[in-house]
């Protein structure tokens, strides 16, 4: 469930294919329980069971869309509207983090170079309609995700032009927060703000516009100063979490961007914390390319709270 669509799929139990996957747009329902029952209804099932993955935080018996615009829910509320036997309600990127181990080749593109350690922590970041941050540690009885709100700390601003726009940012919105230049919305943000430092005008430009002008130098510099930050968050997320399983990158932003990601600095600046170099260069990143990942990872927890239940 994201700030702008919500993806739905059934399984028939535990690691069953996913089918009937479908995207409904968040802003054509009140909430998290009609979106739900709307594809209940459009595909005509019925289920027992199942996990929703919601963008923010799950604290105390509540979930909140922080980019949705939907009101804070209570999970057995929806359980109960949706008339299921068992319900998961849990972060976004928490499910996206227990996919991790479920992506094979073809739905991950190498960043740079790295080894993994096979028994260390894994990291997922991505940007998309906010920025999500969750690890997953191995443990003998299984994955364990580590949910978070790290998309939420300070921009890691490092350049002179960076430092520029996190002023700007700070004096717009009273905080220099990462979410607010790593997202969809903070990409045009960037590019504003380089355009009233170059006092240039401030083109009502959207992201996929920004991302796809290859032509217009400041949205050229947008997108390379995007890359760079994220190589710098990514980093600290790396350091954080001791991530030496990789650091993936998931988001609905750079899929679009892979070949300018793939040439930027964002390698460079994920490597670039000195004295702490050697360490981060041996931490593979890779660029999540699966179209559903989220629904992967939401398959993977039911699977471990449900792993007898029969197939339909």
């Amino acid at each position: 469930m994201g700030g702008t669509n919500a993806r739905f799929a059934l399984i028939d139990g535990p690691g069953g294919a996913l089918s009937e996957v479908r995207a409904l747009p968040t802003r054509d329902h009140p909430g998290l329980a009609e979106a739900a029952a709307a594809y209940l209804d459009a595909v005509g099932a019925r289920p027992v069971a199942a996990c929703l993955a919601v963008a923010g935080p799950v604290v105390n018996g509540t979930f909140h869309l922080t980019n949705a615009g939907w009101p804070k829910g209570d999970p057995e509320a929806v359980r109960a509207r949706l008339g299921l036997a068992h319900l998961d309600v849990i972060n976004d990127f928490e499910a996206l983090a227990l996919a991790l181990p479920h992506l094979g080749g073809d739905d991950l593109v190498p960043i740079g170079r790295g080894r993994a350690d096979p028994g260390a922590p894994l990291a997922v970041v991505g940007p998309g309609t906010g920025l999500g941050v969750a690890g997953l540690v191995r443990t003998p009885s299984g994955h364990v995700p580590l949910p978070g709100e790290g998309g939420h700390v300070d921009v890691p601003a490092a350049t002179d032009r960076e430092l520029l726009v996190a002023r700007l940012l700070r004096a717009e919105k009273g905080a220099a927060s990462a979410e607010y230049l790593l997202s969809g919305a903070g990409l045009a943000r960037i590019r504003r703000y380089l355009a009233a430092i170059d006092g240039q005008p401030q083109l009502d430009l959207t992201p996929r516009q920004i991302s796809e002008d290859r032509d217009d130098p400041l949205s050229r510099e947008a997108v390379e100063m995007f890359c760079a930050l994220l190589g710098s968050h990514a980093g600290n997320v790396a350091l954080t979490l001791g991530a030496r399983g990789g650091v993936y990158l998931g988001g609905g932003i750079l899929p679009r961007i892979a070949d300018v990601l793939r040439g930027s600095a964002f390698r460079a600046r994920f490597e670039g914390k000195p004295p702490v170099e050697d360490y981060l260069r041996t931490i593979p990143t890779a660029l999540i390319v699966h179209p559903g990942p989220a629904l992967v990872g939401a398959a993977a927890r039911l699977a471990q709270s449900l792993p007898d239940l029969e197939p339909a």
